[in-house]
């Protein structure tokens, strides 16, 4: 069964904020969800939940709009570009930037698990 997190974790987990007075800001991924019609939460009791391939999209989707600097608009022709056509370079570098950052943020904390494994790792106590 798939884990799925409610709005408020993936806007903490987004750091989504409110500029103003630094609150989480629930209504940006609400707002989306009416702009992209590829976030889908599944509703459970009035509550959204977000299953971890609409995660992926929604960091897409973060990634474009604010480390990207693009508008709503740039960021749809790009989630509804067809990757395979060669013309689609662009949209193409924009996705391979975008999972190039996520996998040097996972290679990064596997380093620094390894790290704390090295510094803080069990004591050998087995006697000879």
């Amino acid at each position: 069964m798939e884990k799925l997190i409610n709005i408020s974790e993936l806007t903490k987990l987004l750091n989504i904020e409110n500029k103003k007075n630094k609150k989480i800001s629930n209504h940006t991924l609400r707002y989306w969800e009416k702009e992209f019609f590829q976030i889908k939460p599944k509703i459970i009791k009035n509550r959204r939940y977000y299953g971890s391939k609409q995660i992926e999209i929604i960091k897409l989707i973060f990634f474009l709009l604010k480390n990207k600097d693009m508008t709503i608009r740039g960021v749809k022709t790009i989630l509804n570009s067809k990757l395979k056509e060669l013309d689609d370079y662009k949209s193409y570098s924009l996705k391979a930037v975008y999972y190039k950052k996520l996998i040097k943020l996972k290679t990064d904390n596997i380093l620094n698990k390894l790290e704390k494994l090295k510094k803080n790792g069990k004591k050998n106590t087995h006697k000879s």
